[in-house]
């Protein structure tokens, strides 16, 4: 399925650019202090940033950093905000979306001009947010949250949440296709390390089996720190590097404090995204669903109707590994050929050591994750060095989800 929707007459999706939102930041509690406005500069701000190519200008009154201090009362946040309000709904023309995670606040602003709501506690902080969105209609980007902003951890723990907030928001009457989705990227909480930032960087594809308008925020957050140990007035470059990587990846609208630099990355980036393909006739679809990981496959199957049991038996047929094992003697990879192909995999290996011609070879096996499980649980018990071989498959493929592996290095 192709992602193609409609916030307030603007079209965001795969079939269209890719969209800027401008951060109007009226926090002076904010980590990046260069970026803060008040009501006499906002304006100014805000025609550069429209100028530049923001079709989307998010103001945020309340800092959202997990060390601001102090935190203000909602009436501070009221006062922050109403004035930057009147000053802009007419006089920029672009949607406006408000930063806040309090239903009244965000009911205010909808009745005095705002186009959308952005809560990054993904509709948790107030229990009255998403009866305010269902009655007014309007789009809003929910960022994955558990408990609390941002606190899940790894990608998993990501799209379980983002999962989660769907189906709330469903449930409580609104309509789900003005969803925005954000993972969150940033220390949100203290137990987030950088290399799950950069997991859910990499991994950002996952986010598509939701079908629905992704938003990344990286602009000059903590990620970008680790890498370059540099402030927040320092990390314009590395921004734009991760920025480039989403947008790639599938990225539909980028918030950001640095509107013409992005432009440029997100126009060059999103030039050079494949397209997903996809055949329309006669009322039918086909359409490749690119799956990379078992849990993704559970979520699309279940968003089909198929049972929850038949997909958690199902998840691992759906993504499918090619290994390459090196050094091994002819004999061991003619037995692992035969026992791989017995369990609906194949097999490929040099013309020499199917004849017997060579002592030595490399073997490439190709099959699903449940292929591959099999396989090993069978040459466990084999002769030779097959149980090795058996240990390194499943070693290497717990190896594929280990987020520390992955992405743990100096920096």
């Amino acid at each position: 399925m192709v992602v193609d929707a409609d916030i307030c007459g603007l079209k965001v999706g795969d079939e269209h650019p890719v969209r800027i939102m401008g951060v109007l930041n009226l926090s002076q509690e904010s980590f990046y202090r260069s970026s803060v406005v008040n009501k006499d500069s906002i304006l100014e701000k805000a025609h550069s940033m429209v100028d530049s190519g923001a079709t989307i200008l998010d103001i945020g009154a309340r800092s959202t950093w997990l060390l601001a201090k102090p935190v203000i009362s909602r009436e501070e946040e009221v006062q922050r905000l109403v004035p930057a309000l009147d000053i802009l709904k007419d006089n920029v023309d672009v949607l406006i979306s408000v930063d806040t995670m309090f239903a009244d606040i965000a009911e205010k602003a909808l009745e005095l001009g705002a186009d959308m709501i952005n809560d990054v506690s993904g509709f948790k902080a107030d229990d009255r947010m998403l009866d305010v969105l269902a009655e007014h209609g309007c789009p809003a980007v929910a960022m994955a949250t558990g408990k609390i902003p941002g606190d899940p951890i790894s990608m998993n723990a990501i799209m379980d949440s983002l999962a989660s907030i769907i189906m709330q928001a469903h449930d409580k009457g609104m309509d789900t296709s003005k969803l925005i989705l954000d993972p969150a990227i940033g220390k949100w909480v203290p137990e987030k390390i950088p290399i799950y930032d950069f997991e859910t960087i990499d991994q950002f594809e996952r986010l598509k089996v939701f079908h629905r308008p992704l938003l990344a925020a990286i602009s000059r957050k903590s990620c970008i720190d680790a890498v370059l140990h540099r402030p927040p007035e320092e990390r314009l470059y590395g921004t734009l590097a991760a920025t480039a990587i989403v947008v790639h990846k599938g990225a539909h609208i980028i918030r950001t404090h640095d509107v013409p630099q992005t432009m440029d990355v997100v126009e060059v980036a999103a030039a050079m995204r494949s397209r997903q393909p996809v055949v329309k006739d006669n009322g039918f679809e086909v359409s490749v669903v690119n799956i990379v990981h078992p849990e993704d496959a559970v979520r699309t199957m279940n968003e089909m109707g198929v049972t929850g049991t038949g997909s958690r038996i199902m998840k691992k047929k759906s993504v499918s590994r090619v290994l390459r094992i090196s050094n091994i003697t002819t004999t061991e990879a003619l037995i692992i050929k035969q026992e791989i192909l017995a369990r609906g995999g194949d097999a490929a290996l040099e013309r020499n050591a199917v004849s017997h011609e060579t002592e030595s070879t490399d073997i490439l096996i190709m099959g699903t994750i449940l292929q591959l499980e099999k396989l090993a649980k069978k040459l466990e018990c084999q002769a030779r060095n097959l149980p090795v071989v058996s240990r390194m498959i499943l070693d290497t493929l717990q190896l594929d989800d280990n987020v520390e592996y992955r992405y743990l290095r100096e920096l």
